[in-house]
């Protein structure tokens, strides 16, 4: 069985290996789970999957390898073995209540009077039954069955829920957005950032050091000695470029999203604009762009070589734009874009490009063929895989 639901999550491209099929294995031969769908879904996504943006793909495998599971006939069972396994029935009460409706029916008694009473009326019925409130069946208000309404219920062979109150887990698909081929938003990136941040340890001794103090306590024979450590600071330093106007409104809200995530990751951030490709000048304020602008050569000798550099843009304008001079759209420019880009990638040692125009359509611009070779191929798509293979290549 769980060589097939191995392979299904092959299928469904999760980087899996035999390392987390064996650890599953283990962890059922050990009893971690017994005879419940939902603690083995957590548990196997527990050990499966490393990574959050494979989440929706786990579900949907899961989903699709045990479709069907719940449809159990409860009647077959009953004939078969004259009486309903106690775990079963604690398995398929709903656990998904609001506290509203915890609050609004408390009729049952709780769920032990409640499993009492489904199986006397099990024994009293002798045929399905659909509608009402009293038999199990389904629709209606009874407690037990299937597509009814009654919070405080068991869900019995149904494939869907009406009123969404036991709804499998995988099928909630919680973790939709985390996809790595979703559309990405402003959480679904900071996820992918995080991955660039590193922490170090600065300035005064404020924040306890739990392992020093142990160890130091039990030196002097339990008498206690509280050791302090600096505390920790993100210490990375990140340095981002965005192209704006142009062909770039039409990703003015993804790139927003990407600022929002990044200021929100990184301490020490600094970001410019530029138009098309990078210049002799760039600027922070769109409105003053033509009053307040920062020379490059500047910002190269301000900022030190351990910034990262991340630029933002779809590269998509005239190749003479960045192989001639004068060849901006906005003023004449003495040197041609590549000399400035070059001068960024020589002083800064990691630099990377999102590009936010579809992958797919890159090979009908020469302009992009041409940055990407000027950032020696460290051009990725602003997708969250984009963003995690670009954030791989700066750490």
């Amino acid at each position: 069985m769980l060589i097939e639901f191995f392979l299904t999550l092959k299928k469904y491209r999760l980087a899996v290996s035999m390392r987390e099929l064996l650890d599953l294995i283990r962890a059922l031969e050990k009893g971690a789970v017994f005879a419940d769908i939902d603690a083995f879904y957590f548990l196997a996504r527990t050990i499966m999957v490393k990574d959050e943006t494979q989440f929706d793909k786990f579900d949907k495998a899961f989903a699709h390898y045990f479709e069907g599971i719940e449809n159990i006939d409860i009647f077959e069972q009953l004939k078969q073995q004259n009486e309903l396994p106690a775990d079963w029935l604690r398995k398929e009460f709903e656990k998904h209540l609001t506290e509203a409706e915890k609050h609004k029916i408390k009729a049952m008694g709780g769920l032990d009077e409640l499993m009492k009473t489904l199986k006397e009326r099990l024994e009293e019925q002798q045929k399905r039954h659909a509608g009402g409130n009293k038999w199990v069946g389904t629709g209606g208000t009874s407690p037990f069955g299937a597509y009814g309404y009654n919070p405080e219920g068991i869900r019995i062979g149904q494939d869907a829920n009406r009123n969404r109150q036991a709804v499998k887990v995988w099928d909630k698909r919680e973790f939709k957005n985390f996809d790595s081929n979703a559309q990405i938003n402003t959480r679904t990136m900071k996820l992918a950032l995080k991955k660039l941040r590193k922490f170090a340890r600065a300035g005064a001794s404020d924040e306890l050091d739990l392992n020093a103090t142990i160890n130091a306590t039990a030196a002097q024979g339990g008498m206690l000695d509280v050791k302090m450590q600096p505390e920790r600071h993100n210490a990375v330093k990140v340095l981002m470029f965005f192209d704006v106007g142009g062909s770039m409104d039409d990703y003015i809200q993804t790139c927003e999203e990407l600022f929002s995530a990044a200021h929100n990751e990184f301490k020490y951030l600094e970001f410019f604009y530029f138009h098309n490709c990078l210049y002799e000048h760039v600027w922070q304020d769109n409105n003053r762009r033509h009053q307040e602008t920062l020379s490059t050569l500047e910002l190269i000798n301000r900022f030190g070589q351990d910034y990262k550099v991340i630029f933002v843009g779809d590269a998509t304008m005239g190749p003479y734009e960045i192989s001639y001079p004068g060849g901006s759209v906005e003023h004449w420019n003495k040197e041609p874009g590549s000399v400035w880009i070059n001068q960024i990638i020589n002083h800064f040692e990691k630099a990377i490009w999102l590009n936010p125009q579809p992958q797919e359509h890159w090979g009908y611009y020469h302009s992009i063929n041409m940055i990407k070779d000027l950032m020696k191929n460290r051009m990725f798509p602003l997708t969250l895989e984009g963003i995690s293979e670009g954030i791989n290549k700066l750490t």
